[in-house]
Formats: structure tokens, C-alpha cells, sequence
């Protein structure tokens, strides 16, 4: 015998009940991954928190891994909502002006900055769960990263002796730099460092698109 259907209006509400569900469950594992690193943080204490047992968290994710893989989508997904306007709306150079408002922005969520400085010192590790995901992710980086920086350069924004996939390596390491930096010392203004240093390549033309630079509503 088959199962009768649910009323559209009750399976729409499940469906938002266990998507906020998933959500909460990324948002404390994020927390614990933060402060106790991926191996020390328990499935029961994030479960525990989230006042749901282990299977029920089981239910939505897999094991652990699967938990970590949602975290990591979660920052990636945060991190395009800060780039995509700005570069919708003012291309090359907006690409930029998004790297100085994602700085600005992570000052206010300090947890995220634990989270992704401790998982990728702990993802070094070949056998750590994130190793891959790390490397892929700075491949990710520096590839689109230079993409951006010669786009700049081909619309006169920045310097033509300025070398993308150089500076884009350097851009890179200034940001998780940065990153580290800051949660030793809170005085350090990371979006501040990251606009000196691509000021530095700027033309005067880059400089007004750059100050122009608004994201797309």
C-alpha cells in the first residue's frame, strides 16, 4: 500500500523546520570546530547543544566529515555573498572592493576567523578530513584571484608591470595572514592593509573606479 501524500502546506513546513534544523547544527559545529579543533569537537557535545540527540543529528548529517564538509560550504557561501554584488555591478575592480569589504565584514564574526585559521593549520595534515578541500580552495583562490587582477590590469586599474599570478599569491597570503594576526591582536585593521597594498597597484583611473565601487542591489 502506498504512503498517502502529505498536504503541500504541511511538507513545506517539515521542509523549512529541518532546514533550519541543518542550519543550527552547522552553526554550533562551526562554534566547536572554532574553539576545539575538528578532532576534539564530539558529535554528542554538538548535538548536546543543539538539544537534539546523536541520532538525531545522524538524521541530517552522515557522520562528522559529512558535518565538516557543511561548514566549510557554509563559509565558502558566506564569502560569494560578500564578492558576487560587487562584482555584478562593477566587474574587475568590484572584485577588489569586495576582497576590502569581506575583510571589514569577518572583523564582526571573530568566530569564523577561529574556525577557518584553526581547520586550515589543522588541514596541513594529509590525513586530516579537510586536506583536500583546503588545497582545492587555494588553487580556487589564486586561480579566480589572478583572473580578476588581469581583468583589472586589461581595464587600466592597475599598474601593467603588475604580474596577476604573483600578485595574487601575495594577496592571498596578506589575507589569511591578516587573519592570524588579528586574533593575537584586535587592533589590527585587516581591511585597511589589504586596500594599501592593492592601492599600491592601482592607477589613479582604478583608484576612482575602486572609491566608485558599490554592490548590486
Amino acid at each position: 500500500m502506498s504512503r498517502p501524500e502529505l498536504p503541500a502546506a504541511t511538507a513545506a513546513r517539515g521542509y523549512a523546520k529541518g532546514r533550519a534544523r541543518r542550519e543550527a547544527i552547522v552553526r554550533e559545529a562551526s562554534a566547536q570546530f572554532a574553539e576545539k579543533g575538528f578532532e576534539s569537537a564530539t558529535i554528542f557535545d554538538i548535538a548536546a547543544a543543539c538539544e537534539i540527540s546523536r541520532a538525531g543529528l545522524l538524521h541530517h548529517f552522515a557522520d562528522k566529515e559529512a558535518l565538516l564538509a557543511a561548514v566549510l560550504e557554509a563559509r565558502d557561501a558566506e564569502d560569494r555573498a560578500r564578492f558576487t554584488p560587487y562584482a555584478r555591478s562593477s566587474g574587475s575592480i568590484g572584485v577588489l572592493r569586495g576582497m576590502v569589504d569581506l575583510a571589514e565584514h569577518n572583523q564582526l564574526v571573530p568566530g569564523l576567523i577561529e574556525l577557518f585559521v584553526r581547520l586550515s593549520t589543522e588541514a596541513a595534515s594529509p590525513d586530516h578530513p579537510a586536506h583536500d578541500y583546503f588545497r582545492r580552495r587555494y588553487a580556487r583562490i589564486r586561480r579566480t584571484t589572478a583572473q580578476a587582477l588581469a581583468a583589472a590590469v586589461a581595464d587600466g586599474h592597475l599598474r601593467d608591470d603588475l604580474d596577476p599570478a604573483t600578485a595574487a599569491l601575495r594577496l592571498t597570503a596578506l589575507m589569511d595572514g591578516l587573519q592570524l594576526q588579528w586574533l593575537l591582536d584586535r587592533s589590527i585593521g585587516m581591511a585597511g592593509a589589504i586596500r594599501g597594498t592593492l592601492e599600491e597597484w592601482m592607477t589613479e583611473s582604478g583608484r576612482a573606479a575602486f572609491e566608485a565601487a558599490t554592490p548590486a542591489r
